[in-house]
């Protein structure tokens, strides 16, 4: 057994009694179907077979049934295509896109064929592991899993579940509807799952089978709805912000003091210009703001993102709970509306940081800054250049999304040949598709920084987004509308590579792999 796995069924004390469904499904339970497997010693094989109640005649033959399944050329071997053809044949959720990971499991030479040796080596070691965790779980060894016990394990591998989302799960496994989990179903739930068996990665599994979450396009992380571990994957995911966003703020200084002249400039010129005025530091401005905006924004999408996701989910009826892309699109976009209007005046005080500029040189702090926006300008200034923002949400969303699908798709055919883009390429994939994302709506970035940046009380101030529009084509023509891209698409790609790779770094510290 996993220590992971271990830890998760330990005794838990004085932990919090379990929800009545667990509770009243208990009495009734211990006396049904459970058979207990009576063999001493550590797990083997036969105990398997005992909890299957199979000869090891019956469990080949059931063996080799699943790895035809699978070779529907009758070649003898199996590639990626035909394992993700598989499980989709098996209604296995497109989101949960493990076919990857199975196959690397079963293929033991890495040659990217499994033949029917590797994948019987693969379902022994999956048999006797889902056994060992069947066994922790099971702490009364009556031979089956009882609502309450699986309570108490998720509970105490910190997995805050209510009662009703207890009995879905029990109603997922349990085929035959009599209120327990026997190992058969407990094995044919998790038999073609490729990673740990640790009650943690169970649960996340259920949640994405059951729930069918996110995909991985999403900018918020997959499987989090009802999880205690929803609080570290925002403190990692903030950290990555923040690290890519002060690696790139020299850039992003420079995009919007770009964007906000109306005159011809360059970037060397602009550059230049920031160093004598503030020097070094000077590259920096604003970062602090950009950086502490982070946390709230993620943390403001994420429940709105889920909020309208069960909104979907209930609208669609009980039969209807898959998500689709389309669907998908939406929600997250309506999430990233309402993130942006929360945390939209940190917003324009950073562009207002960013741009200020006296013949001293001396800066004001953001509390005189703020007080001198609410005096002067009212409390609607805040909000300056809002409409811009969230027009450009959803068209970026939804290219960025097209693009990184045709991309990864196109790699499959040409670069990897049949098999699922790995985390570099994935990575390159999103850097393209972003890019092309933050072109294509670049314009009406220009046009809420403008608007951001000039004083709604001065006499030659923008009158509203068709103003600048029109001003700037006017006076500058459609290049004024693209002025600053080139450092928009330079922090691109360090911006995405720190914020995967600090990530990352961030789940294995926190204990989230």
């Amino acid at each position: 057994m996993t220590g992971a796995a271990a830890h998760a069924v330990e005794p838990r004390g004085t932990a919090a009694s379990p929800p009545p469904v667990a509770a009243a499904a208990a009495a009734p339970a211990a006396a049904g179907p459970c058979e207990p497997v009576r063999k001493a010693g550590p797990v083997t094989m036969e105990h398997v077979l005992l909890a299957l109640h199979e000869t090891e005649a019956e469990r080949e033959a059931r063996i080799r049934d699943m790895f035809g399944f699978f070779d529907t050329s009758g070649r003898g071997q199996l590639d990626y295509a035909q394992i993700e053809a598989g499980l989709a044949a098996m209604q296995v959720p497109a989101e949960c896109k493990y076919a990857r990971e199975l196959l690397r499991a079963c293929d033991r030479d890495r040659d990217g064929r499994v033949g029917y040796e590797d994948f019987r080596r693969y379902m022994d070691d999956k048999e006797l592991e889902l056994y060992r965790i069947f066994q922790a779980i099971d702490v009364e060894h009556n031979g089956c899993i009882l609502p309450e016990e699986l309570w108490d394990a998720l509970v105490k591998a910190g997995i805050e579940i209510d009662d009703e989302e207890l009995a879905r799960f029990v109603e997922h496994v349990d085929k035959d509807n009599n209120g327990i989990i026997t190992f058969e179903e407990w094995r044919d739930f998790l038999m073609l799952y490729p990673n740990e068996a640790t009650i943690e990665n169970i649960y996340h599994h259920w949640e994405r089978v059951f729930l069918v979450d996110i995909g991985e396009q999403a900018a918020i992380p997959e499987g989090l709805s009802k999880h205690v571990s929803a609080s570290k994957y925002l403190i990692a995911g903030g950290i990555a912000g923040a690290a890519s966003r002060t690696a790139t703020a020299p850039l992003d200084r420079l995009k919007v003091i770009m964007q906000v002249q109306t005159t011809r400039t360059t970037v060397t010129h602009a550059v230049k210009d920031i160093f004598i005025r503030g020097g070094l530091r000077g590259f920096f401005r604003g970062n602090g703001l950009n950086v502490v905006k982070v946390a709230p924004e993620s943390a403001i999408r994420f429940y709105a993102y889920e909020t309208l996701k069960e909104y979907i989910m209930k609208s669609k009826g009980e039969n209807k709970s898959a998500v689709g892309a389309s669907e998908r699109l939406v929600a997250g976009g309506l999430a990233g509306a309402v993130a942006q209007t929360a945390i939209y005046p940190i917003d324009l005080v950073k562009t207002r940081l960013q741009t200020f500029s006296c013949e001293s040189g001396k800066v004001p702090s953001l509390g005189a800054l703020s007080r001198d926006i609410w005096k002067h300008e009212g409390p609607r200034a805040f909000y300056r250049g809002l409409v811009p923002s969230l027009l450009g949400i959803v068209p970026y969303a939804g290219i960025d999304l097209a693009v990184y699908e045709t991309l990864k798709d196109a790699s499959r055919t040409y670069i990897i040949k049949d098999s699922e883009p790995g985390p570099l390429v994935q990575l390159g994939c999103g850097t393209v598709s972003g890019a092309l994302g933050a072109t294509c709506v670049y314009p009406l970035q220009v046009i809420r920084t403008r608007l951001q940046a000039q004083r709604g009380n001065s006499g030659a101030a923008y009158k509203g987004m068709s103003d600048v529009f029109w001003r700037t084509l006017k006076h500058e023509g459609v290049s004024g509308f693209y002025k600053g891209i080139l450092p928009n698409l330079l922090k691109v790609v360090p911006a995405a590579s720190i914020t995967y790779m600090v990530y990352e770094a961030m789940k294995k510290n926190l204990s989230l792999d």
